[in-house]
């Protein structure tokens, strides 16, 4: 049987940390930044980490 492929979307998108959870970046941080307030933006800056209820879903995606 062939070995498991990691789907190249989560491995751009989330990386694993010595702990083992998982870190992800913000949403809404992409384009149409003139309307949103400074605050919010630099909260969006600081990565957050994956739900413990997404965790196995984000694991089988990335076979780590």
């Amino acid at each position: 049987m062939p070995k498991m492929k990691t789907k190249s979307g989560a491995k751009k998108r989330f990386s694993v940390t010595g702990t083992g959870k998982i870190k992800r970046k913000h949403a809404f941080k992409n384009h149409i930044l003139t309307k949103k307030e400074t605050k919010q933006k630099r909260g969006l800056r600081q990565a957050g980490l994956v739900s413990v209820a997404d965790m196995p879903r984000v694991k089988m995606m990335l076979q780590a």
